[in-house]
């Protein structure tokens, strides 16, 4: 895949790595392994793995590993059904972000990106409403903004990842805090995400 894009704009990315550069840990791909592949990106603290029982000390540690090797982290913040209901959405997505990135520095905030991906909207065909897809995204900036100034909340990118898919991706992609999107059983159907690249692309004239 990385020969293949070689030539293009298309960057190359994993869907998890380990913090631990070596040791007894089989089965585990390391950030330096995912970076000689040709790895440019690597999504982290994706609902799937939490629900595996990833922790945020864990997600924290990987991507401290992944900014340490070069590779920009994705790192994956999400309310349940169960808090969105209990009004402990914005208080969780507080606290995820605030974990994730514990000891990263400005400069190195610059290279990373967050998506906003509520569990309750993967794999389940419901999606947010733009409104409230664009209201926890502002409050993921507002977040940014309070740890690292105005400048780098500007800066950085904020993905929306909970069932985007070709007729929703227009309206999601307007939304002046949703920078893009985390694209999950969309990006299996070549029309469909055609549709929403093309979208991206009329969110940013």
């Amino acid at each position: 895949a990385v020969r293949a894009m070689r030539e293009t704009r298309i960057g190359i990315g994993a869907e998890n790595c380990n913090a631990n550069a070596s040791g007894a840990y089989t089965g585990e791909i390391a950030a330096n392994m995912l970076l000689d592949a040709g790895c440019k990106y690597v999504i982290l603290g994706h609902s799937e793995r939490r629900a595996m029982g990833e922790t945020n000390v864990d997600v924290n540690a990987k991507v401290l590993a992944a900014l340490e090797n070069g590779l920009i982290p994705i790192m994956c913040v999400g309310e349940s059904l169960e808090q969105r209901e209990m009004e402990l959405t914005m208080a969780h997505i507080n606290y995820q972000v605030r974990a994730a990135l514990s000891g990263v520095d400005a400069a190195s905030l610059r290279r990373c990106v967050i998506a906003y991906e509520p569990i309750w909207a993967i794999g389940t065909g419901k999606t947010a409403t733009s409104e409230q897809a664009e209201e926890v995204c502002r409050e993921i900036r507002a977040i940014i903004r309070d740890m690292y100034g105005a400048r780098a909340a500007r800066g950085v990118s904020i993905l929306y990842g909970g069932s985007m898919n070709a007729k929703n991706a227009a309206e999601l992609l307007a939304q002046p805090d949703v920078d893009g999107g985390l694209i999950g059983g969309a990006s299996l159907k070549p029309n469909d995400f055609a549709t929403i690249i093309a979208a991206t692309g009329e969110a940013n004239e």
